[in-house]
């Protein structure tokens, strides 16, 4: 997709010599595709551009800031927000398709009065999948949401429709899960396994914000170079309440925006074919129970699915903590279904090509998709979307009289919940009306999720900057 961008700058209401720093560095432009998404009903011009609760403008404007301040450091949902306040997008129908009208845009998004080619192709991504989203998915018959086949269906055709899914390509996608906040050797460390995986023609897919999602594409990049391969896929999957705190990073060519926290997990499981887990916060340690609960589920326990554990020697501590708490609320049987490699890239990506040659004679004895995963199960309270009210947080089951992936299940609604009351608007907002919500349980679940999460907070891996204000009570019975 190319695009041409026509740019006023900077526009009229702001003086050219602004001291104010949030009214630094604003542009006007028009935003032209050619190819891709070019083409919309005037009833989906008209939601895009409707402001009342119902309409999808508001969505369409905080996504569209997040992608143009692609790169931004920042995990505060409200800073760009705050950053351009006068920001606004509207869809205007042209002759030839649509034009995205930009107001107060940010300037690092143009160079010499050009929108940044990838920086376009992610905002017209945005477009596409909350368009899809309302019109097809939302509300549809066919993707009923108290069934799971609907569900899983509803992922499918997201996916689909943003044509990430390859029915060519061998087995070969990477997902690699961790921190947005993380130290430098581990970002580092981060590179050096994408380096190693690029080399072995692997592609890459991540949550799209910094840190740990940023480091492996920037590796795999290099390498791919070097092997001079092309077609390389950077994939970065999100949703609407993570993005404006995670801004897409610079390397992602692939966007896609699921709607919901659930249906993004499930599209990794789904399009991956193996996992990778580096140093992270409660992000990361809600993927991994979500990962672990679904092949812990006995209808899964023939699934191929390499996950492996990973970070530099200063990280070790932090896996052996992370062991720890899986074992004691999961049971001694959930380390059979990960591996824990310490140091070493080269271990780490030459595992992932011996597990892709696995899941590849595994998708082929069962009969079943190279680029979709239809054969693992996904029990309906992995998919339900949980809305982490205080009511709902302090009802969770965390307790031992459930099944092992229930109680996984249980315990990443919890970590979920930490996650939306630390970036997401409405989390905030919550939390600062109703002061922090109580988490329940077991006593030595509960004093092992305490220090876990204590960990989290002393190691700067809730937040990149700031000081950290817990969001939750852990009640440990002390």
């Amino acid at each position: 997709m190319s695009t041409t961008a026509t740019t006023i700058s900077p526009p009229a209401n702001i003086p050219p010599n602004s001291t104010d720093p949030a009214r630094q560095g604003a542009v006007n432009a028009l935003v032209s595709p050619r190819g891709g998404l070019d083409v919309l009903s005037r009833a989906e011009i008209a939601r895009l551009r409707d402001a009342s609760d119902g309409g999808l403008h508001d969505l369409l404007r905080r996504c569209a800031l997040a992608v143009l301040t692609t790169g931004s450091p920042a995990d505060d949902a409200r800073a760009a927000q705050q950053m351009y306040p006068d920001f606004d997008i509207q869809i205007q129908p042209h002759d030839r398709g649509i034009k995205l009208e930009l107001r107060n845009a940010p300037a690092q998004a143009f160079v010499d009065g050009e929108i940044v080619r990838g920086v376009a192709e992610l905002l017209f991504a945005v477009v596409r999948d909350i368009v899809y989203t309302s019109t097809e998915v939302e509300g549809s018959a066919r993707f009923v949401s108290d069934s799971s086949e609907g569900i899983t269906s509803a992922v499918f055709e997201i996916l689909r429709n943003a044509h990430i899914l390859k029915a060519r390509n061998d087995p070969n996608l990477v997902v690699c899960w961790g921190g947005h906040s993380i130290a430098r050797e581990e970002y580092d460390y981060t590179k050096s396994v994408g380096y190693e995986l690029g080399l072995r023609a692997l592609d890459i897919c991540t949550g799209c914000g910094p840190g740990a999602m940023k480091g492996p594409m920037k590796g795999a990049t290099i390498a791919h170079a070097k092997q001079r391969r092309q077609q390389n896929r950077y994939i970065g999957i999100t949703e609407p309440g993570i993005i404006a705190a995670e801004s897409p990073n610079p390397i992602v060519n692939h966007l896609v925006i699921m709607p919901d926290i659930e249906k993004r997990l499930e599209a990794f499981v789904r399009l991956g074919h193996g996992i990778i887990v580096f140093p992270g916060g409660v992000g990361t340690a809600e993927e991994i129970l979500y990962l672990l609960g679904v092949l812990l589920h006995p209808d899964n326990a023939n699934e191929k699915f390499p996950l492996v554990l990973t970070g530099p020697r200063a990280s070790a501590a932090y896996f052996e903590q992370i062991d720890r708490f899986l074992r004691l609320t999961l049971g001694e049987a959930v380390g059979a279904r990960y591996k824990i490699i310490v140091d070493d890239p080269e271990a780490v990506a030459r595992t992932m090509k011996q597990g892709m040659k696995h899941v590849r004679q595994r998708r082929i004895d069962s009969q079943d998709a190279f680029f979709f995963n239809w054969m693992l199960r996904l029990p309906i309270e992995f998919q339900h979307p949980f809305v982490p009210s205080h009511a709902a947080m302090a009802g969770l089951n965390l307790h031992r009289d459930q099944a092992p992936h229930e109680l996984a299940a249980n315990l990443r609604r919890a970590f979920s919940g930490i996650v939306a009351s630390n970036v997401k608007e409405e989390g905030m907002q919550r939390i600062e009306a109703e002061g922090p919500f109580e988490i329940h349980g077991d006593i030595d679940i509960m004093q092992a999720l305490d220090a876990l999460l204590r960990a989290f907070v002393a190691q700067n891996r809730m937040k990149i900057s700031g000081d950290y204000q817990p969001c939750y009570r852990v009640m440990t019975g002390a």
